[in-house]
């Protein structure tokens, strides 16, 4: 399996791909704790951003899920006579 490589970095971020830096396929010596320092304060920075333009952080119960449950079907008795 080939292996990603850090694409362009993030602007702003000292020449380090934020996207890669979170992903499982980042080697185990590549994580620091500088740089999940830095993941962290970016993430931080962008939160408030957004606080800022208005925006609003909702709380989700973990038990709500994206797909409702849905009604089994039967394939009983569909075929023509």
């Amino acid at each position: 399996m080939a292996r990603k490589t850090p694409k362009k970095a993030a602007a702003g971020f000292d020449g380090v791909d934020i996207g890669f830096l979170g992903s499982r396929d980042e080697p185990a010596d590549q994580r620091t704790v500088e740089s999940r320092k830095k993941l962290r304060e970016s993430l931080d920075a962008q939160i408030q951003a957004f606080l800022k333009s208005g925006g609003e952080i909702e709380e989700v119960p973990s038990n709500v899920t994206a797909d409702p449950p849905k009604k089994p079907s039967s394939e009983y008795g569909n075929r023509p006579i």
